[in-house]
């Protein structure tokens, strides 16, 4: 007799559509972080320090002045969740920007939107998922519209001579999987209170990484720009995002992680007057026949229903 495995809390047909419109919110905002990250004047390491810093004070903040410090449950166990996680989600940013230096940026960011699939992968192996085919479709579709909208070439892997940028692309892509798999067990403590101890900790360990001289060269206009982004599009967008994934199945989560780069480049185009290729507009219209895939009305699975896949 087969033993039945338990899924995941919000591992099932029906989709908590608070949670739903809370991710698609969440990365439609940061989708948007590119065009906002120009007008900061800051490089990617002491602009997510700033972020960093921004989101914790302005976090915080409202954490304390709500009062929804008085309703946090504090569990030991889940507190070593919510710090783990914390480290992952900061060892993402630091392999995510160091791919850029090694690397087309074009490549490392295709390299990195494989993170959804990972964390389907992540969970068949090791939580014993269901796997839906037309999830893994829809995700596997968002990632080759990924790629296509990037406009990276094979050719494009060969002009650097180092291997470090892709290979740092491919850890900051495992680390931002097992950013959502360990969200996902966090149940207890608030959004505010995970996002307020995982934003510290990125202010701790990228101390000995910022270059603070560059600071003092900035303009009223810039520090608006890099508050900014730290108030909205770290501590909003994570606030929403560790509110929601622990609500939503994991190929809808990953599918609707897509909603990222097909935004930034909806914003090249109507901000910029940025034209796309022939290939680019056929990844925007598969990453949206992907997307459509989140909009399809689920039943609640019935008790004595199989598994799509027998593990």
């Amino acid at each position: 007799m087969r033993s039945k495995v338990r899924p995941l809390e919000g591992e099932n047909d029906s989709v908590n559509k608070s949670a739903f419109i809370k991710l698609s919110i969440a990365m439609t905002i940061f989708g948007s972080i590119g065009f906002f990250s120009r007008l900061t004047g800051l490089p990617s390491m002491e602009l997510v320090f700033v972020r960093c810093i921004s989101a914790t004070v302005f976090l915080t903040a409202f954490w304390l002045i709500s009062g929804h410090y008085k309703q946090e449950k504090w569990q030991k166990k889940e507190m070593t969740t919510i710090i783990i996680g914390g480290i992952f989600l900061v060892l993402n940013w630091i392999f995510f920007f160091a791919s850029f230096e090694k690397t087309a940026i074009t490549v490392a960011i295709s390299i990195y939107n494989l993170a959804p699939i990972l964390v389907l992968v992540i969970g068949w192996i090791f939580f014993k998922d269901r796997i839906k085919w037309i999830g893994v479709g829809a995700v596997t579709l968002a990632f080759i519209g990924t790629v296509l909208i990037s406009g990276v070439r094979p050719s494009d892997l060969m002009n650097r001579t180092s291997v470090a940028g892709p290979v740092y692309a491919l850890i900051a892509a495992c680390l931002y999987a097992l950013v959502i798999i360990t969200g996902k067990y966090i149940k207890h403590a608030s959004p505010y209170l995970v996002t307020i101890i995982q934003t510290f900790i990125g202010v701790i360990m990228l101390l000995p990484f910022v270059h603070y001289s560059l600071y003092a060269q900035l303009t009223a206009a810039n520090w608006f720009y890099s508050i900014f982004t730290g108030v909205v599009h770290t501590g909003v967008v994570y606030l929403l995002f560790y509110e929601s994934i622990r609500s939503l199945p994991t190929p809808i989560l990953s599918a609707l992680t897509y909603l990222d780069p097909l935004v930034a480049i909806l914003l090249d185009v109507v901000i910029t007057g940025f034209v796309p290729t022939f290939l680019q507009i056929v990844g925007i219209l598969l990453i949206f026949i992907a997307l459509s895939y989140t909009f399809i009305k689920r039943e609640p699975a019935d008790s004595g229903s199989k598994t799509d896949i027998q593990q």
